[in-house]
């Protein structure tokens, strides 16, 4: 595994808050083991940071094979009374998932996994419900798929939190699924067969962790989803569960009409639901359950640009950080590759519908920037179920370094040089990526950035779509 490093930065946003002149020691093991603050620069022994250094972003929310699929949905749905939704672009997106082999969704993920990497995400989950081959026939391994979404995190430099999804039916009252659907179809045996098959192979990486990901209330039985995290809880009692709650109004009345309840509703009826499960979407809740959700310490999985793209709507911000709720952020579908995206609209949807400025802040005189960085990054951390989020003794070494010459971050420091980074221009800004105490980009580039790039281009001009 080799040796570790110390790096020294001149500005580190430490968990504290902003420090000068610090040194950071990294273990083998990509753990940070030691940070002295006011120290002096010895180049014989430390690596120098170019720039501001701070937290690298953890993304909370991932379906890599729809990266390859980004921008071949926006077209108008044709036939009489025709409407595009969210249900419309599902359809294409099954079409699409139907050619997905292990090579084709390793190279589609490390293509993407790079964009991330230089977009300052240093870790992913990865909520994947491709499980098995064309029409559902299983392959001979089980995690055969999961472990190319490994196989290519590993490529790229990113932790993974793989999250293997349940998917039992093709919606409410066991319905049939669709013909694109059959490939994500699993039952609870088979599902931890693919969490115990990954989890054997991985357990000495600490790269790689992994929990469970039920679909949707619409998706799975209260018993299988059961079964599943019990056989998950008796491996890891601390291992991430998510689930897509919420995400369009058609999926709560459906709700209600099947259930007699919304799908927040059902989920916490039917389950302990607390910090270490992961809300995604969540975009229709009553007051009541935008203060339950927050009161049970989960995190809402939030991913404002797909939810735009997807017609989703916009999530309940401000009650939901008034009762101290916990959120963090996820490219989702991809259509977007960028954490500043993000961050950006979850304040830019709160100020379309009130029509005023700086909600997110935490008071007057507060920084918004820092406010959404924050708690993006322990959301992150908390529902990526790793030691992530902060630059902290214990924490993994995973930081970004900014470009201080950058027109957007010129003679800028402290706080508001986070406030300019989210809320000014559109161009990147990052110049240095460490992951597990190792530098992935450099100048802008990351370090495997060409050859993913020549092997993800070669499978998408083969592809016939």
């Amino acid at each position: 595994m080799g040796n570790g490093v110390t790096v020294f930065g001149e500005s580190v946003l430490l968990q504290s808050g902003w420090a000068r002149n610090v040194a950071i020691a990294i273990d083998a093991r990509g753990d940070i083991t030691n940070i002295t603050t006011d120290a002096t620069f010895e180049p014989e022994l430390m690596a120098r940071l170019p720039g501001p250094a701070i937290a690298g972003m953890p993304n909370l929310h991932s379906h890599a094979h729809q990266r390859a699929m980004a921008g071949l949905s926006e077209y108008r749905a044709s036939g009489a009374g025709a409407e595009d939704s969210f249900w419309t672009w599902r359809e294409v997106m099954h079409r699409f998932a139907e050619m997905v082999t292990p090579e084709i969704l390793e190279a589609v993920a490390a293509q993407l996994y790079v964009e991330m990497v230089k977009a300052g995400y240093t870790a992913v989950c990865e909520f994947h419900y491709v499980h098995h081959g064309p029409g559902g026939v299983p392959y001979d391994d089980p995690a055969e798929m999961s472990m190319a979404l490994v196989r290519a995190a590993t490529r790229a430099g990113i932790g993974i939190t793989l999250l293997p999804v349940l998917y039992e039916t093709g919606g409410y009252s066991g319905k049939e699924p669709n013909p694109g659907q059959r490939r994500f179809i699993s039952a609870p045996d088979q599902l931890l067969r693919i969490i115990e098959g990954v989890k054997t192979v991985h357990a000495s990486d600490p790269q790689v962790h992994v929990g469970f990901a039920p679909h949707s209330p619409r998706q799975v039985t209260k018993d299988g989803m059961q079964a599943v995290i019990d056989g998950l809880t008796a491996m890891d009692a601390h291992a991430p569960i998510h689930i897509h709650v919420a995400e369009q109004e058609k999926d709560v009345s459906e709700s209600v009409e099947q259930t007699g309840l919304r799908p927040v509703e059902w989920t916490m009826e039917h389950f302990d639901v607390g910090p270490r499960w992961c809300l995604i979407h969540a975009t229709h809740l009553t007051e009541g359950e935008t203060a339950k959700m927050a009161a049970s310490g989960a995190v809402a999985g939030l991913c404002p640009a797909t939810e735009a793209n997807l017609g989703d709507g916009i999530f309940p911000l401000l009650p939901y950080l008034e009762a101290d709720g916990r959120f963090g952020i996820g490219s989702d579908s991809h259509i977007s590759v960028s954490m500043i995206e993000e961050l950006r609209w979850l304040e830019y949807g709160q100020r379309l519908i009130k029509r005023r400025r700086n909600l997110a802040a935490a008071g007057p005189g507060e920084s918004t920037g820092m406010r959404l960085y924050d708690d993006a990054l322990r959301g992150g951390a908390q529902a990526s179920g790793r030691r992530l989020g902060k630059i902290g003794e214990g924490c993994r070494a995973d930081f970004i370094v900014l470009d201080p010459a950058h027109p957007i971050l010129v003679g800028r420091s402290g706080d508001r040089l986070i406030d300019s980074l989210i809320f000014s221009g559109n161009a990147s800004s990052v110049q240095e990526v460490w992951i597990a105490g190792k530098r992935q980009v450099v100048g802008g580039r990351h370090i495997r950035e060409q050859d993913t790039l020549d092997i993800f281009a070669n499978i998408i001009r083969a592809l016939d779509f």
